[in-house]
């Protein structure tokens, strides 16, 4: 039996013609037109023998409606489903996003990430695609993603999709197609073995599935079968799938499990070299569209992904544990968090929990309802370098449905107010549960309060966008005195310090190497009083139990 992948690229002949085309592509109301490139592709694939649209998609770039620097800012991770229903059908909807479009702009976020919105075969998640040129039917329509766009950048606010490239939903018509023997012509889309592989585990199961024309991998499941990136035609459809978005105006991707796209043997099955080179190839597509942003899921790897020839930026992995065991006082952890970006890219993504359960649960949940840690943790990735996305709800302390499986328990829809049946989300019967502390932790009690979870995320956005050296200004001078972390950034004649007691108790610190007799301004919570250092460099700073501090200096 081998233990290795096929090759993945059947010998046999199939009939091609000379693709070409004239695409008309409504984005923001311009309507482009261009010629498709002339490619080679199946006859029979033009657009679809087998349901789906696999035509060729040319690059029909326009200007960007955000300004320079805009994916800088804090991102918003939206579960389309669970965020807000505007017809009361109890799932959410690409209308009720682009009605709550206000709320996030209030808020300071300048992004969204939109997980999977195009049309998929789970019923819940979206990452079991079955047409990536489709929007979710129970999510609305093609009309309604184009509004969305529009709203959100008339609002300043990028949006970025969830982009599923490792695979499809197992009732895919590519792969009903494919299953149907050697000749389909989307056979060889998808990973086949004649023979049973063996010596095969991911994750504890066996990623190979039996059917009576052979046995195709997939790494997360039967359900969701890999596409073959070995054949020149599955990477071609991807691309054109890509710039069909692009083309619509979207302003990036989160580009799905990109560790996963190669597997070469039972061992070598992660983070293949393959893999990194079609990322790179990925992402140059998208950098070709005027600033526009990406950022990949790579478990493995992830300052090695952000690299600029790679992804340019990947999600953090790890960082998480170490803000939420910080804002506990672990002095270790502490530590792991100061010298993070002493060697990590900055254009790393950074977050404290999100969609996936394997990421850590709610971060309410991770704090048991710890209100001063919860600021903490909030503070610790909000101000320093890196890309912030938060989980949507976490801005205002949404726990997770504890009697749910897995990934569930972290998906309830959004607390907009105190109802405990519908949440503000739906004037229907809600998909799911809402979040059990919905009665006191939702949006409408907490947007009056200043002392509010949803009001101190606020206060940590506001920084970041009005003080230029949060947003993209350089990391310098980490420095950990008991449980204070303190660091300096940088950006032109700003600099900004930051200084954080994870304690308990109230605590001092010594700051030295400064100007002398410089003045530095309080930014928060405070804003205006100064304080000067010695004419040796050196600022005191008191600091109450588990604070944050935030000065600035301009000479």
């Amino acid at each position: 039996m081998p233990t290795s992948f096929p090759t993945r690229a059947h010998k046999r002949k199939r009939p091609t013609i000379r693709a070409a085309c004239l695409a008309i592509v409504f984005g923001m109301g311009v309507m482009v037109t261009g010629a498709c490139m002339a490619t080679d592709v199946p006859a029979d694939a033009r657009s679809s023998s087998a349901g789906v649209d696999v035509s060729v998609v040319p690059q029909a770039s326009q200007a960007s409606a955000l300004q320079p620097g805009w994916q800088r800012g804090a991102f918003m991770e939206v579960f389309v489903r669970a965020y807000k229903d505007s017809n009361g059908d109890g799932v959410g909807d690409l209308k009720g996003l682009t009605q709550q479009l206000d709320y996030l702009k209030d808020l300071g976020i300048k992004g969204i990430w939109l997980m999977p919105v195009t049309a998929s075969a789970d019923g819940d998640h979206g990452y079991a695609t079955t047409d990536f040129r489709a929007i979710e039917p129970a999510y609305g329509t093609l009309e309604d993603f184009d509004e969305l766009l529009r709203q959100a950048h008339a609002r300043g606010i990028g949006v970025i999709m969830d982009y599923v490239i490792n695979h499809s939903a197992h009732v895919h018509p590519l792969f009903v197609s494919a299953q149907s023997g050697a000749g389909s012509p989307y056979y060889d889309w998808f990973v086949w073995e004649k023979d049973a592989p063996v010596g095969w585990d991911i994750w504890g199961k066996n990623p190979w599935t039996t059917t009576p024309v052979g046995n195709y991998f997939g790494t997360f499941g039967p359900h969701m079968p890999d596409f073959n990136f070995r054949n020149p035609a599955v990477l071609a459809y991807h691309q054109s799938s890509l710039r069909y978005w692009l083309n619509r105006g979207v302003d990036g991707y989160r580009l799905d499990a990109v560790t996963h796209l190669v597997e070469n043997n039972a061992k070598d099955w992660n983070d293949q070299p393959e893999s990194r080179r079609l990322t790179g190839e990925l992402s140059a597509l998208i950098a070709d569209y005027p600033q526009r942003h990406v950022v990949c899921e790579a478990t493995s790897s992830p300052q090695i992904y952000a690299a600029p020839g790679i992804c340019g930026s990947a999600f953090a992995f790890g960082l998480e544990r170490h803000i939420v065991n910080a804002a506990r006082g672990d002095k270790k952890a502490i530590r792991a968090v100061a010298d993070y970006f002493t060697t990590a890219p900055q254009t790393m993504a950074t977050f404290v929990g999100n969609h996936d359960i394997f990421a850590g649960a709610r971060l309410w949940d991770q704090l048991r309802g710890n209100r001063a840690q919860y600021k903490l943790a909030a503070a610790s990735y909000l101000l320093q370098p890196g890309t912030p996305f938060i989980y949507y709800g976490e801005e205002i302390g949404m726990a997770g449905i504890t009697r749910l499986p897995g990934d569930e328990s972290l998906r309830a829809p959004m607390s907009w107010t105190a109802d405990t049946r519908r949440g503000g989300f739906t004037t229907g019967t809600p998909f799911r549960p809402v979040s059990p502390n919905a009665a006191r932790y939702n949006v409408a009690a907490q947007l009056t309060d200043p002392d509010s979870l949803l009001s101190f995320y606020k206060s940590m956005l506001a920084l970041r966008n009005t003080l230029p050296s949060l947003a993209s200004g350089s990391y310098e001078a980490p420095m950990v005195q008991g449980r204070v972390l303190a660091y300096q950034r940088t950006l032109g004649s700003e600099t900004t310090l930051v200084v954080t007691n994870y304690g308990t108790q109230p605590a001092s610190i010594k700051i030295g190497s400064l100007r002398p007799r410089s003045a530095w301004v309080s930014a928060y919570p405070q804003r205006g009083k100064a304080l000067v250092t010695t004419g040796q460099g050196v600022l005191r700073l008191g600091l109450p139990a588990q604070s944050v501090r935030v000065y600035t200096f301009k000479p």
